[in-house]
């Protein structure tokens, strides 16, 4: 068995490790040698690649597709170390040894950094240390690219708008349509902005129908001239259920822009796409879809847009004289303003359950009746003076607050019939 020296520490550490580089930018860091003893060390090498792979099994075949973005290679060597006439050095315990190394990327469009289900954009590091009569040994660190994405191009800021309608039949007997037109402002966006919907919905079917709308992300891979996709739902809004015969409009829904990767559009083999889908669920039949493209941009695109949107906004709003009260006052009591007989006092009950798992079914009101409680008395106490009228006034009954003494002495005659029957029996 061959035992070969130990290295005490092997690592890559970049000058900058959380940046986010771009295109044209310096990619600088060390290799980091540490040794448990001496140690001839032949050369340190270092790779820098930037790599799009595409793969997924298909049957018993593998397809698989690469695209080469970032290619580096150099030697590096120790600043201020003697080295023999082979270019190699020794090492000794106790020193930190660091080589440096550095490169630039490429100028051109760069892969986004991203990691799908079928496919990657992986960028990294490797160090290669190499010594005579043993195995090299490497290790490897990525970091992160990201390709701009400019949301302020005309075509960007151009409103997309898209229309469709659908039949609905019953048994192969026609039972009216279901329509949506939809338009959103402009095309492109960035993280955290939000999403302003016009859209229009009619219903002229038979059954309960609901508007919704949802940003979908759609991953594109290409390998061998096969495809494959993989679609993923990421937020999800739902507006109220349309009845039968009526129609329903939304004016300024918005829906926000989780944290999303940039799309990715200039790769040959792998593209990510996202979808505004405006879409109505009808029991029964296929859900009605409109898809409107959107092009999600890095954020660095959010600064420039958001001031210009700024300065707009303050430039219009300049003349208006906001008075503010310094302390607002409270909302108003929810008794106060709402009805005793519409309050929602009873359970809900579901009318229609939905098939998606982002909303809630639709609920309907059960009404719940009550009765009016009983009149409020008072007792006498049993041991009264004498002369005066026993436990409830003179006929022996329970007298009401606030009633008169003629309504309340009044006894029911089922009530009474009944008591004579009993005091007969009892007599007998």
């Amino acid at each position: 068995m061959v035992m070969f020296k130990k290295v005490k520490n092997f690592a890559v550490a970049f000058s900058e490790p959380d940046k986010v580089y771009f295109s044209g930018d310096k990619v600088a860091g060390r290799v980091l040698v540490e040794v448990a003893e001496v140690t001839r060390v032949t050369a340190v090498k270092v790779l820098a690649c930037g790599v799009a792979r595409v793969t997924w099994a298909k049957g018993p075949a593998q397809c698989r597709q690469e695209m080469e973005y970032l290619r580096f290679e150099d030697v590096l060597a120790l600043e201020e170390q003697p080295t023999d006439d082979d270019g190699s050095v020794i090492l000794r315990p106790g020193n930190k040894y660091e080589y440096k190394f550095g490169f630039e990327l490429p100028q051109g469009p760069l892969g986004t950094t991203f990691k799908g289900k079928y496919g990657s954009v992986d960028y990294w590091v490797q160090a290669s240390l190499e010594r005579p009569s043993c195995p090299a040994q490497l290790i490897k660190k990525r970091f992160e690219v990201m390709d701009p994405v400019d949301v302020n191009t005309p075509e960007l800021l151009s409103p997309v708008a898209a229309k469709k309608e659908k039949k609905v039949s019953c048994m192969f007997i026609p039972d009216g349509r279901v329509s949506v037109s939809a338009q959103i402002d402009r095309k492109g966006f960035c993280e955290g902005d939000e999403i302003c919907i016009n859209a229009d919905f009619e219903n002229t079917c038979s059954r309960i129908v609901v508007p919704k709308a949802a940003i979908v992300a759609k991953h594109t891979y290409l390998a061998n001239g096969q495809t494959k996709v993989f679609s993923q739902k990421l937020s999800c809004v739902r507006g109220n259920h349309i009845i039968s015969g009526t129609s329903e409009s939304w004016r300024g829904k918005t829906i926000r822009v989780r944290k999303l990767k940039p799309s990715i559009l200039g790769c040959n083999i792998l593209r990510v796409e996202y979808f505004l889908q405006i879409y109505v669920s009808v029991p029964g039949s296929k859900k009605i879809i409109l898809e409107l493209p959107l092009v999600i941009g890095s954020r660095s695109g959010i600064g420039s847009r958001s001031s210009s949107m700024a300065s707009q906004t303050s430039s219009e709003m300049s003349w208006v004289d906001l008075n503010l009260p310094d302390a607002p006052e409270a909302p108003p009591c929810y008794l106060d303003i709402v009805p005793e007989d519409h309050r929602l006092e009873s359970p809900t009950t579901p009318l229609l359950d939905d098939p998606d798992g982002f909303d809630s079914p639709i609920f309907m009101y059960a009404p719940e009746f009550k009765f009016m409680p009983p009149p409020t008395y008072t007792e006498v106490s049993a041991a009264a003076a004498p002369g005066q009228p026993g436990p409830g006034g003179a006929d022996g009954l329970l007298t009401c607050a606030g009633s008169s003494p003629s309504r309340c002495s009044q006894v029911d005659p089922c009530v009474s019939n009944n008591n004579n029957n009993t005091n007969n029996n009892i007599v007998q």
